[in-house]
């Protein structure tokens, strides 16, 4: 089991990192809520991982945090809920956002995250309400923030909209949704995680 990186960030391509360590590259998946938070590429991160093993595929899911993986283990846990689900849904909202969604039932603001149906999403209040009574206490889970960290943008907006919008279908959204909404909120000088980030906010 890899439970933790530490190592240098080489790749930042969302949702999806590479962290060299000692010459070998991992990758690694991260919903958007931790990406935004992510060092620039040159410098080392901290990552903790949980590690997937498919028959066709090894795959490792990253967080800024304890809390943040430990609530991504609760959720995939759910009846129908898988990995690229959890990914989904920890990438329209922050941890905190979604222990908050749970514990007042809001079954409206679930069902806009990429794959989650209202069946879904009454199942993840059902299912995870008991198991997250207490959660965001003490240093669980991390304070919900709308800061993330901007690149300097020197003009390839076109290349910046393909790059939100392959995130966006990474996550789970439709093809036709994606490319409507970052159609609809880029403006000149938009790095790809400003356009990424302000998309998923517009969808929750």
């Amino acid at each position: 089991m890899i439970g933790r990186l530490r190592g240098t960030l080489i790749e930042k391509q969302p949702p999806q990192v590479l962290v060299d360590i000692g010459g070998i590259g991992y990758e690694v998946q991260m919903p958007m809520s931790c990406f935004y938070e992510l060092p620039n590429v040159g410098e080392e991160a901290i990552i903790y991982t949980h590690f997937v093993v498919r028959e066709d595929a090894q795959l490792l899911y990253g967080f800024n945090t304890v809390g943040e993986r430990a609530l991504f283990r609760e959720v995939i846990k759910a009846n129908g809920v898988g990995p690229k689900m959890g990914l989904g849904i920890l990438s329209g909202m922050t941890a905190n956002q979604f222990v908050s969604c749970v514990e007042r039932e809001d079954i409206s603001t679930l069902v806009k995250l990429p794959g989650v149906g209202k069946k879904t999403a009454e199942r993840l209040v059902v299912e995870m309400k008991d198991r997250l009574k207490g959660w965001g206490t003490g240093d669980l889970l991390t304070p919900a923030t709308d800061a993330a960290p901007v690149d300097t943008v020197t003009g390839v907006d076109q290349s910046a909209e393909e790059e939100a919008v392959s995130a966006l279908l990474a996550l789970g959204y439709k093809p036709t949704q994606a490319s409507k909404v970052v159609s609809q909120i880029a403006k000149p000088g938009m790095s790809s995680e400003q356009l990424i980030r302000d998309a998923l906010k517009s969808m929750v």
